[in-house]
């Protein structure tokens, strides 16, 4: 079992597209935001040191949306082991009444700070997002 990050993203005028909703790029942007307020928050001062990620594949799928004013609750949870230097991250953005916006599943390969080659992700570094 995963330990669950949530962080809240209010829509800005500036996020809005000619649809009148906030863009799939914005969406984007907000998966890996979360996914870095996640690392950030969680991740142990020496690995953090360390290791950096990057995103290597998006999967998102968008189910509804919401306008400027409105804000998006996003969660997010690493469920399985790494393989090498990957990991596959789960999001998912709900809406003020709790339905379900968009959710991803995005995979980040992790990087050794020095050296910036891919790093195998041992499973002490992931220990601390797990239960």
């Amino acid at each position: 079992m995963t330990k669950a990050f949530t962080k809240t993203f209010a829509a800005a005028p500036a996020h809005i597209d000619e649809l009148g909703h906030v863009n799939n790029t914005v969406w984007v942007q907000w998966i890996q935001d979360l996914a870095t307020a996640h690392w950030d928050a969680v991740a142990r001062p020496e690995d953090h040191e360390q290791y950096f990620w990057v995103v290597i594949r998006h999967e998102i799928d968008y189910r509804g949306n919401i306008a400027a004013g409105e804000t998006a609750t996003g969660t997010t949870w690493i469920p399985d082991p790494a393989r090498g230097a990957k990991s596959v991250r789960h999001v998912e953005f709900v809406d003020e009444t709790g339905n379900r916006l968009v959710t991803a599943q995005t995979t980040w390969a992790m990087l050794d700070r020095a050296t910036q080659r891919l790093a195998r992700v041992r499973p002490e570094i992931l220990a601390p997002f797990q239960q």
